[in-house]
């Protein structure tokens, strides 16, 4: 595992309670002194609010949080100003949010909605080159969705095909990929 904090993107993946945001947030402890902590979730029910208060648990006090369930790639340029390592958390979170916002209309024209994936990812890949640049470190989560068997719904396989298309295109900018099994992290790109 190369040293955080140089300067770069990081993505990991991994299904549901692999361990990828574990293995995230300790990827950010060892990064750096000042930490950014990017949270995409929206509480809309019990559920959610126990996912969350998991990984609010898990955080050190001294992390900064920004919510940003939409136009996150503003809160990874703030955040860049005044910490060292960003951890977005998570991507597949964040489109859920596009998703569910879109009138139902839009949902028809599937190739639309690729073309606004590839914008607003490439958005938040901008905002973290920018970040690098600086100096700083973004590792973005997102979850392995496209390995388990095609969706019954056309909802769920826009949202499974969104989702292996936004982690292609992280990938590509990310100077690392993890994949997170069962805790254990895989440096993957690093096999390619």
């Amino acid at each position: 595992m190369n040293e955080i904090g140089t300067g770069r993107i990081v993505l990991v993946t991994g299904g549901a309670r692999s361990g990828k945001s574990t293995f995230a947030e300790k990827l950010a402890a060892e990064g750096g002194q000042q930490i950014a902590y990017i949270a995409t979730a929206q509480i809309y029910d019990e559920e959610m609010r126990f996912r969350v208060s998991l990984h609010q648990q898990r955080r050190p006090d001294n992390w900064q949080t920004y919510e940003a369930p939409f136009g996150a790639e503003k809160a990874i340029c703030a955040a860049s100003e005044q910490n060292d390592v960003i951890l977005f958390d998570c991507i597949t979170l964040y489109l859920s949010n596009l998703l569910c916002s879109l009138p139902e209309a839009e949902l028809a024209a599937q190739d639309e909605i690729y073309a606004l994936t590839r914008q607003e990812i490439g958005k938040l890949v901008a905002a973290a080159e920018a970040a690098a640049r600086q100096g700083r470190t973004v590792i973005f989560v997102t979850n392995e969705v496209g390995a388990g068997i095609v969706p019954e719904n056309k909802l769920s396989r826009i949202y499974r095909d969104i989702s292996g298309l936004a982690n292609q295109q992280i990938a590509r900018a990310a100077a690392e990929v993890y994949a997170v099994i069962a805790g254990i992290p895989v440096n993957i790109k690093v096999l390619a």
